[in-house]
């Protein structure tokens, strides 16, 4: 960590001494109702990060205003969650997610568990039932890995949030459902899903949304918190990658190649895909005010076959256009313009990370190099 950082991590100083100090099992996991004799991880592996059971308050009844109510509070670069199921979206500013790191919420039939760990930069959605049953989760207090633990409150079983894997108490092995999301500036929300809907800061909690209380952590010099295991030395700790998931196989594509070239055409289970990295989305993670941010940009990862044709794209004038019709393409895989206009490329399950977390959750990953 870089000396003149050190400020800015006083608060995590902080909590870091209170969980050295409460180093005892029996006090860490006192008031918990959980089966701890049914796990898949061995309990030291799980560290307080200082606040208690629901000490990061999750949202249960979150409420939705319209974009223009929105654009009050929210800066036009600032980054979201964009989740869209059966024609319905909704945007979960990171301003407020930084501040919960869980949302559960409702798609029609549908129970989705919107989550966002800062340390690892893993924003994640879930399907929130278990073998058809509903369930809503909490912020548990514990991190493995550095990245957060979930509970659900029926059994109070430990879930790994970058994986959706139980790792301790009645559910262990069981694995949640991941939903395709993406993180986004709110302009290229609103330009994508005019008639999206916005998470509200009337949460029910007092909380300074629009501050990153995490200034100076997401810094490619720094080193993660948390996190006493040896470190992958194939990429630095705090680079950021997109990370994909194809059927069992994983690939990490780093900023560094893919802000450079902007469209990369790859195959992945024997799958063409492409990767998109444009200009967009600020880190919620940089500056003490997100609103003034370093600029990260957007990504997106889809298939690129349509109709048995596969499609490559270009980028120019700040445009994705592919080659075969012409047509011109959003962040989110949509035709917004030509022959093929209103068509989707269909999402592959990824998201923005930093490296630590994906390599040590994914050892096996394969990394992308430029050619």
């Amino acid at each position: 960590m870089k000396l003149n950082r050190l400020t800015s991590f006083l608060v995590f100083s902080i909590i870091w001494l209170i969980g050295i100090n409460n180093d005892t099992y029996g006090q860490e996991f006192s008031g918990w109702n959980t089966n701890f004799t049914k796990k898949n991880v061995e309990l030291t592996e799980l560290k307080s990060g200082g606040p208690p059971k629901d000490g990061i308050p999750a949202i249960k009844e979150p409420v939705f205003i319209s974009q223009n109510k929105a654009e009050k509070w929210i800066g036009d670069s600032e980054p979201i969650i964009a989740f869209q199921h059966n024609g319905e979206t909704r945007a979960y500013p990171l301003q407020i997610l930084i501040w919960h790191e869980i949302v559960n919420d409702q798609f029609s039939e549908t129970p989705v568990l919107i989550t966002f760990c800062p340390l690892c930069y893993s924003a994640i959605v879930f399907d929130r039932r278990i073998d058809g049953v509903t369930h809503e989760f909490g912020v548990s207090g514990f991190l493995r890995h550095s990245d957060m633990i979930m509970f659900d409150r029926k059994t109070e079983s430990l879930w790994q949030q970058f994986t959706g894997e139980a790792v301790v108490g009645d559910y262990t092995g069981t694995r949640l459902k991941i939903l395709p999301s993406q993180i986004m500036s709110f302009e290229q929300f609103r330009e994508t899903y005019p008639q999206g809907i916005v998470l509200s800061k009337e949460t029910g909690y007092q909380r300074p949304y629009g501050q990153n209380p995490y200034a100076g952590y997401d810094d490619i010099n720094n080193t993660p918190l948390f996190m006493d295991e040896p470190l992958d030395g194939r990429l630095k700790p705090m680079q950021k990658v997109i990370g994909v998931q194809v059927e069992g196989f994983q690939k990490a594509y780093p900023y560094s190649i893919t802000k450079e070239q902007k469209i990369i055409h790859d195959e992945l289970d024997d799958r063409p895909v492409v990767v998109f990295h444009v200009e967009g989305a600020r880190s919620a993670m940089d500056a003490s005010q997100i609103s003034k941010s370093r600029k990260d940009g957007t990504t997106g990862v889809f298939h690129s076959t349509i109709d048995g044709q596969t499609l490559t794209f270009n980028f120019d004038d700040d445009n994705i256009t592919d080659n075969q019709t012409g047509s011109r393409w959003n962040i989110s895989g949509k035709a917004v313009s030509g022959p093929l206009e209103g068509r989707l490329l269909e999402p592959l399950i990824f998201g923005d990370y930093f490296a630590f977390a994906w390599l040590v959750f994914w050892p096996d990953t394969e990394i992308y190099t430029q050619n």
